[in-house]
């Protein structure tokens, strides 16, 4: 019988956990057995004693867990520390961004390692229910709509009231993605009047049925998605005229949230300093590019300023902040994720599926992803 072993997230800051108690007994179907590091889930509200009630065996180091794990699941990378502790040919699933990481990836690959990147899911119908991305994406887009409203001295909705009416707040949202998508939806709610703009024609129908506008841009975008539907880089001349046209909506707006990322480069600058200056002042923008160098020319990842009297969050791991029901999110996928390892109670991996071969990284120690060989060429030439 196979084991899965559960590991406490050792990044500062973080408060998520890769499995929670509730998923365990669907696990039962694959024939796993569960052993969790003591205290793993306990940031996020999820105690030892929540575990074993629904049959894990708790250890109490992180290397006791990979001593007799199969199998491991973490959100972040491992650390250096701890590489050495896997078993042999066991397998490592998590969100490990390998171009991002090469070091790590020769060390895990030396250590014999099966490695699965939860990050390289194929956006295709078949893997949303594993795709961390989107769910990490749906906790951020609403908690940024909610810090944006905590933050704007404004009420979002229309308000009459015998002193007067107050009109809505104007919210524009930049990228119409999962999270923009939550982010308008939680703001339609809220009862803002909200704007949205995305390079992708298709996200056109998306806004528009959640009651948002449409903002159309009269610039043609080339080849706007790559085949995972992600939105692609533009050249920069795309971008700088686009920055123009985005000034007149933020001077409109009372809050802007920006989710545009291209996976595996700095995010776009979208905002510059003018458009800035030109807000109204007590505006806010959330900035949820953040973490890969922000949207906004004025953003500082991590931390909150003040610009021009306009409130500028950049926050970093905003799923963090919502750790029980992001921990929950991940947790479904990687159960979901898993219904591929396994036939009849027994570990099979199905090697030929399109989602294990794009998430597959290093098997039995060799490195096999196209892209993470070809950056390893480049690192050595």
């Amino acid at each position: 019988m196979a084991t899965l072993g559960v590991l406490k997230e050792k990044v500062p800051g973080e408060n998520r956990v890769a499995m929670v108690p509730e998923v365990l007994p669907s696990l039962v179907k694959y024939g796993l057995q569960v052993c969790v590091e003591s205290g793993a889930g306990i940031h996020a509200g999820y105690f030892d004693e929540m575990y074993e009630d629904k049959g894990a065996k708790i250890l109490p180091t992180a290397h006791e867990v990979l001593k007799n794990a199969h199998i491991v699941c973490l959100i972040h990378p491992p650390r250096k520390e701890d590489i050495a502790h896997f078993v042999e040919n066991s397998i490592l699933i998590s969100l490990l961004y390998p171009l991002l990481n090469l070091d790590l990836v020769k060390e895990l690959a030396a250590q014999k390692l099966t490695v699965f990147s939860l990050d390289l899911i194929p956006r295709i119908s078949r893997a949303q229910s594993m795709d961390p991305l989107s769910s990490q994406s749906t906790v951020s887009g609403y908690k940024a709509l909610i810090m944006a409203a905590n933050t704007l001295p404004k009420f979002l909705p229309m308000l009459t009231t015998p002193a007067g009416t107050i009109p809505p707040c104007k919210v524009f949202v930049i990228g119409a993605g999962v999270a923009g998508l939550q982010a308008i939806a939680t703001a339609r709610r809220l009862g803002a009047l909200v704007e949205a703009y995305d390079i992708r024609p298709i996200a056109k129908e998306q806004v528009e049925s959640l009651g948002a506008k449409f903002v159309n841009l009269p610039i043609t975008a080339q080849d706007v998605e790559d085949r995972s539907g992600y939105a692609k880089a533009q050249s920069e001349e795309f971008y700088s005229k686009q920055r123009q046209l985005i000034i007149e909506q933020c001077k409109k707006a009372d809050i802007v949230i920006t989710t545009a990322l291209v996976p595996g480069v700095k995010a776009p600058k979208l905002i510059a300093k003018e458009a800035v200056e030109m807000m109204k002042p007590g505006s806010v923008i959330v900035d949820l590019a953040a973490e890969q160098g922000g949207n906004c020319e004025l953003t500082v990842p991590g931390k909150t300023v003040v610009q021009n009297h306009v409130i500028i969050h950049g926050p970093l791991n905003i799923a963090s902040t919502m750790a029980p029901q992001a921990s929950l999110f991940y947790s479904k996928n990687i159960q979901s994720f898993l219904s591929l390892f396994f036939k009849e109670n027994k570990l099979s991996i199905q090697w030929e599926d399109e989602i294990i071969q794009k998430t597959l990284v290093i098997r039995e120690g060799k490195i096999v992803n196209e892209k993470v060989l070809n950056a390893l060429n480049q690192q050595l030439s």
